[in-house]
């Protein structure tokens, strides 16, 4: 373990809690942009973050330690998932403990905590959030792990770091199983981080709401958790998603210091391209019944099946 490779854990971890509200603060700016509304300014998540760690927090008198506990758990889970996740280097320390299979496993179990703390106050809303919740969780993980398989063809590895190394420094070509996996990716995304088509982040409407009927019994410090690791995770699929399909810029194991100070304004550009695609994407798209999600999630999955196949017989 290299004292540099400490530190650009380290700077990793610190980048992604600066930068997750700001990416929503980005997305949600461009999103009111695009629908020629004034929108909330750029900086909003983190004024939202700060009332919310100084406002008391409520709870319900048949509350268990469970419902008390899973904002930490939540938090801790996105945290350490974006430890593994390569950003800025490929010295990670972290990285040989976890691969692909466990960074899916990270969001499984942040997964069934909000949704166990959703049902345990044994409201309406709680319950309803929680099972949509799982119902698009068991559409969604096995497509992300397809799409995760897919790219670790290449290198025969499903370790994050090695799978980013070796795409980085193939020739530059367009390669039809990533091109599949891709498209199966960003619908995943979509669907994991509560976004639109599969969901609204901005609503409040019973029949329609899934993350929000989530956290509605939530407030102070134990809400700004929930809401900080919700950023944390479309933080986290974003670098995924650069990780596999944009590798460039990324510092490889044995380089300098420089070069990992080189690669943070180039993640920061290409994460302001990306939330600008986000927000595009879903000023263009319409909400989706909830019971079409599955046909949507599906898709997904034959879609990154499709890459897996492609790659087997053409190798590419």
């Amino acid at each position: 373990m290299s004292v540099l490779g400490v530190i650009s854990q380290l700077l990793e971890i610190a980048l992604a809690l600066l930068l997750a509200p700001l990416l929503v603060g980005w997305i949600n700016q461009w999103r009111a942009w695009l629908q020629n509304r004034s929108g909330p300014g750029l900086l909003q998540p983190y004024r939202l973050l700060h009332k919310l760690f100084n406002k008391e927090s409520v709870l319900a008198h048949h509350a268990s330690p469970l419902f008390r506990a899973a904002p930490y758990i939540v938090f801790s889970c996105m945290l350490l998932a974006s430890a593994i996740i390569p950003t800025l280097s490929t010295d990670l320390p972290l990285s040989p403990a976890a691969d692909a299979i466990a960074l899916v496993g990270l969001f499984a179990l942040a997964r069934v905590f909000v949704s166990l703390a959703a049902m345990d106050v044994g409201t309406a809303f709680g319950s309803l959030g929680a099972r949509r919740e799982m119902l698009i969780g068991f559409l969604a993980e096995p497509a992300l792990l397809m799409v995760l398989f897919s790219a670790s063809l290449i290198p025969k590895s499903t370790s994050l770091t090695t799978i980013v190394e070796t795409l980085a420094h193939r020739d530059l070509a367009i390669y039809p199983s990533l091109a599949f996996a891709g498209v199966a990716f960003v619908m995943i995304s979509l669907a994991e981080n509560a976004r639109v088509p599969v969901d609204n982040p901005t609503t409040h409407l019973e029949l329609t709401m899934i993350h929000e009927a989530l956290i509605l019994e939530y407030s102070g410090r134990h809400l700004a958790l929930l809401e900080w690791a919700s950023a944390l995770k479309l933080f986290n699929y974003s670098c995924i998603g650069l990780a596999l399909f944009l590798p460039f810029g990324i510092a490889e194991g044995s380089a300098d210091w420089l070069a990992i100070l080189g690669a943070t304004p180039v993640l920061i550009v290409k994460l302001a391209v990306g939330g600008f695609a986000l927000a595009m994407i879903e000023t263009l798209s319409a909400k989706l019944r909830i019971f079409r999600a599955p046909e949507f999630l599906g898709t997904a999955f034959l879609l990154a099946v499709l890459a897996m196949l492609v790659n087997l017989m053409l190798g590419s």
